[in-house]
């Protein structure tokens, strides 16, 4: 199971009512962070999620609303008693970004390791510091400055069946070796996964995308998501030509993107501070994507 909250929904600058975007993921006891913003740790307090369980974090692109909190993040980390590293994932150049950030904690008590990713071309590989069963794919977007997109897939493990084990002589003691995947060595037979299991379980994908004018690659990449999180800063036609210059989305660009690319939900996010009621919006969106979630702050799904 995926725990997905969207603590933060907002663009540009925090608002009372609006935490800026950020999206948490825990699975298995672990937990991943897309963006940190300003005051990002506050609104994870306020959503109620885990702070401590932190173990991964990516980021979009180097704006101050998807990255500028990240001093504050690290140093409650630290008041969290963190001492597992802190995995970093960004484009090129975030090295360079979190060691200038860092000026102000600079002693953490807890390591930091950065992954710069080609923020031009898509990358896939695999994040065994939250679960080597997870494939993450990061994937160019077309916004003012460099910014990639992410689309995570969680293959799950196939059911197991005590039955078969019981049937086979496997000590209960076993199965949990089994389920994890490993063989084992039993009266001098080998016994595999597939001999006490009923086959493949579905993935749960999620993909992640904002800032950014609408893209093949994000279609592309979003296709037959469970879940879609989508930029939509605005949704009236008189913002498309500021939008076209700044490299941002209209909401109607985004429902048209998930119903290309066939995802079972959409989630908005990353609304403008002028935009001061997404929800009035909620019945036109619908008639053009039925899965449409305008989100709130704190928008929590288990998948």
């Amino acid at each position: 199971m995926v725990d997905v909250c969207l603590a933060g929904t907002g663009g540009m600058m925090p608002l009372k009512n609006r935490w800026l975007t950020c999206c948490f993921m825990e699975y298995n006891g672990k937990a991943m962070l897309i963006d940190c913003g300003e005051g990002t740790q506050i609104a994870l307090s306020d959503a109620g999620c885990k702070l401590s369980r932190l173990e991964t974090l990516f980021i979009t692109h180097f704006h101050a609303d998807h990255i500028s909190g990240l001093p504050g993040l690290l140093l409650s980390l630290g008041n969290y008693s963190k001492v597992t590293p802190l995995h970093i994932y960004g484009p090129k150049g975030i090295t360079g970004i979190v060691k200038k950030l860092c000026c102000i904690c600079a002693v953490l008590p807890y390591e930091l390791i950065i992954t710069e990713l080609d923020s031009k071309n898509p990358t896939t590989f695999r994040i065994p510091e939250i679960d080597s069963m997870i494939d993450v794919k990061s994937f160019p977007v077309d916004h003012s400055v460099e910014c990639i997109g992410y689309s995570f897939v969680f293959s799950r493990k196939p059911i197991f069946n005590p039955e078969k084990a019981s049937a086979l002589g496997i000590p209960k003691q076993m199965w949990s070796v089994l389920h994890s995947g490993q063989s084992i060595e039993l009266e001098g037979n080998t016994i595999t996964t597939e001999m006490v299991t009923d086959g493949e379980r579905k993935s749960v994908k999620i993909t992640y995308a904002t800032d950014s004018r609408p893209t093949y690659d994000i279609t592309d990449n979003a296709f037959r998501s469970d879940l879609f999180i989508c930029e939509g800063m605005y949704f009236d036609d008189e913002y498309s030509d500021s939008m076209k210059k700044k490299g941002h989305m209209l909401i109607p660009e985004a429902l048209q993107i998930a119903k290309d690319a066939q995802v079972q939900r959409l989630w908005l996010t990353h609304y403008s501070p002028a935009m001061m009621n997404p929800h009035q919006y909620a019945i036109q969106a619908s008639r053009i994507f039925d899965g449409v979630v305008i989100s709130d702050d704190g928008q929590k799904i288990s998948l």
